[in-house]
């Protein structure tokens, strides 16, 4: 197309036909590296297969070897140290394989790499220098090496794994490769130098995957490739199963001991209860219910000759509060106020409020577990707990208290308890009022009555609150710095239904400023 003379109409013809087949190329190139990525995923997701496969061959041959240690005692011992170089060899391959995606980001869509755009190498400066390796790259090659030499050295010279070390040598070989035109190139440069990201990252998944079917390989071969996990006795364990799993003392404790075996190979096509299966066993999982005695139950299904067996479970377990705070008293300090509802919590651990019951004289229910006690005449009060047990027996308690009166309050001015100082105008506007400081609880006094003495003048007896003119004639006749005393305050507390008497009232004194 590029030779002879041309007109221009079929230079533009040869132009849009390079086009086009640049084109062409540039999707096909798309298709493979999605091609490469979508093997990278097949062999992701067969790794993850074949490594769960692995550790139940593993388990199997350590129960074979706890069960016969003179037949499978040292291959146990190989197997375990086949895994442990298997495990570090699979490392450092995710260590390059994050180090040839190093940059990419991952779709947040789809949470893969985006394979189509993984068209460029991202580490032939960092393994190669000039026509050999890089101190990066001679590492890589030489961890391959040692993974097949150390497998190599577990497994000695015993010629039945002749063919077996023959396959890994040659699926792990880093010898120099000749291309298609005779050239000889090292192993990394003919697999990687100048390829796509995405076609070096399949290459070491793949690789992992050879590390996986290796590790099988090995373990079978210690089996004798005929592995059958022995029902050995040791594999059973005994089993206590009480009736349920909380017991109140001097409570009789029923139950049984059985012998069980755990089983991942014992999968159940079937289960009913709060949990789910793992490795032939349901794991219980919820929330505890009310405060208790509980019951589980469910149901496991078997296939057994074709049908469906079904086997059930039932058991009991004991709910009780959650401990959120210390039960503290101090011995001398149970105390109730009489005329006051003192309120109380009671309850029993471990014994729903509902199944609580208690009484004394003036003890009144508020809600579960609440109590008001307005104690009466006497000096203590006597209050039984009678909780009921979730095999219909019965416990009490008692607790005494100690029956005290409201303390008696202080006159106050104007909010102002003790000594006031301040202006006639001050006295005769302010309010005559009742406080009990540092009390338990917060109690409102109405001043009813109170005596109001001017030095030098007749006591005057007043009904209510505030000074009245007698007392304001008296105060007229006072001078700068004496002292007015309001004594014999007569009081009643304010949303107390019953009549309550408290001590005398503490006077107040007013000096004149």
């Amino acid at each position: 197309m590029a030779g002879g003379k041309l007109t221009p109409r079929q230079k533009m013809i040869n132009l849009m036909y390079l086009v086009f087949i640049a084109m062409l190329a540039l999707n096909m190139s798309k298709e493979v590296l999605t091609a490469f990525g979508n093997f990278n995923d097949k062999f992701d997701e067969s790794n993850k297969l074949t490594e769960q496969s692995n550790e139940t061959l593993l388990s199997a041959l350590n129960t074979k070897a706890s069960d016969e240690p003179a037949k499978y005692g040292e291959s146990a011992k190989k197997a375990q140290e086949v895994s442990r170089i298997s495990k570090e060899f699979t490392a450092f391959l995710e260590k390059v394989k994050a180090e040839v995606t190093e940059g990419i980001e991952v779709d947040k869509e789809t949470g893969k790499l985006p394979f189509e755009a993984m068209d460029k190498s991202t580490i032939d400066e960092k393994w190669f220098a000039g026509d050999g390796y890089s101190a990066r790259g001679t590492e890589i090659v030489s961890k391959i090496d040692k993974y097949v030499a150390d497998i190599k050295k577990v497994l000695g010279n015993d010629v039945k794994y002749g063919p077996f070390i023959k396959e890994i040598e040659k699926k792990f070989s880093t010898a120099d490769i000749t291309d298609r035109e005779g050239v000889k190139k090292k192993f990394l440069d003919y697999k990687t130098k100048g390829f796509p990201a995405v076609s070096t990252l399949t290459l070491f998944t793949s690789m992992q995957n050879d590390v996986k079917n290796t590790e099988a390989g090995a373990y079978n071969l210690f089996l004798g490739n005929a592995l059958k996990q022995a029902a050995s006795m040791k594999n059973f364990q005994a089993i206590v199963v009480l009736e349920k799993n909380a017991y109140f003392q001097g409570e009789e404790v029923k139950g049984k001991v059985v012998l069980g075996r755990y089983d991942a190979n014992t999968q159940p096509t079937s289960f009913k209860g709060p949990g789910k299966i793992e490795n032939g066993q349901a794991v219980i999982s919820m929330t505890a219910g009310g405060v208790g005695e509980q019951n589980i139950s469910g149901e496991f299904g078997f296939l057994e000759d074709g049908k469906e067996i079904p086997l059930k479970f039932e058991g009991k377990y004991v709910v009780v509060p959650r401990p959120n705070s210390a039960n503290i008293s101090a011995d001398k300090m149970n105390v109730v106020y009489r005329g006051l509802p003192n309120p109380m919590t009671i309850s029993f651990a471990g014994i729903a409020e509902d199944k609580v019951t208690a009484s004394a004289p003036g003890l009144t229910s508020t809600g579960k577990g609440k109590y008001n006690l307005n104690p009466g005449s006497g000096t203590e009060v006597t209050i039984t707990a009678t909780g009921k047990l979730p095999d219909g027996k019965t416990v009490s308690d008692k607790k005494v208290f100690r029956i005290k009166n409201i303390p008696p309050p202080f006159g106050a001015i104007g909010g102002t308890t003790g000594t006031v100082k301040g202006s006639k105008s001050r006295l005769e506007v302010s309010q005559v009022s009742a406080k009990l400081e540092d009390f338990l609880y917060d109690l409102n006094f109405q001043v009813t009555q109170f005596t109001f003495k001017v030095p030098g003048q007749p006591a005057v007896i007043v009904n209510g609150d505030r000074v009245n003119a007698q007392c304001k004639a008296a105060l007229a006749r006072a001078g700068r710095g004496d002292v007015v005393t309001i004594s014999d305050i007569k009081t009643k507390i304010v949303g107390v239904t019953a009549n309550i008497v408290t001590g005398k009232t503490a006077p107040v004194v007013y000096e004149i400023q």
